[in-house]
């Protein structure tokens, strides 16, 4: 497995090796002893996996408070999106900054998304299967977003992100700026 650090702390972008032939590849896409030594040491308790039929589908960006705040590990089974993740951790040198990387079936690629921020992405094929593992249960007292687009966080989001395919949730999710401190950096450091 290859690990890529990106430019917004502990957010990373890992590429399990593929061994192929003339009747396709084997790959390792998680193993439990290697993600703790190199990336987190976390255990994953649930895995979720969407369908979104269009191009330009956006879901996001979303996260869960405490008690059940979740690193998500995120990788694209069929087609390709626009991953991103935004450093929500209040006294971080990072907070309010994102990253992206385009996660492909193709490429294997997958997004490691900590604790303490946001995510959300954008389809850039049409029948694209996203599957994530994450650290904690769903608990719908604990799922919170901020709004896909709040200029303040300044996603660079495709040409053909499609506001119109948002969920009435996330069509009214609260900017940056509205949000609590849910996540302090200095906390998480100690």
């Amino acid at each position: 497995m290859k690990l890529k650090q990106l430019d917004v702390a502990d957010v990373v972008e890992i590429t399990p090796a593929r061994h192929g032939d003339d009747r396709g590849y084997f790959s390792e896409t998680f193993r439990d002893d290697w993600f703790r030594a190199n990336v987190a040491d976390m255990t994953f308790v649930q895995e979720n996996q969407s369908l979104s039929r269009a191009v330009g589908v956006v879901r996001g960006l979303h996260f869960q408070s405490q008690p059940a705040a979740q690193g998500k590990l995120v990788r694209c089974v069929a087609g390709a999106i626009f991953d991103v993740a935004v450093d929500i951790r209040r006294g971080s040198p990072t907070f309010g900054k994102w990253v992206a990387a385009t996660l492909t079936a193709d490429e294997g690629n997958q997004l490691w998304v900590p604790v303490g921020f946001l995510h959300g992405f954008c389809t850039l094929a049409p029948d694209t299967i996203v599957s994530y593992k994450v650290t904690s249960y769903y608990d719908r007292s604990s799922d919170k977003g901020v709004a896909w687009n709040d200029p303040d966080i300044g996603v660079a989001w495709p040409e053909l992100a499609d506001p119109e395919t948002l969920s009435p949730k996330d069509r009214q999710q609260p900017s940056l700026r509205e949000l609590p401190a849910y996540f302090d950096f200095a906390a998480a450091e100690n």
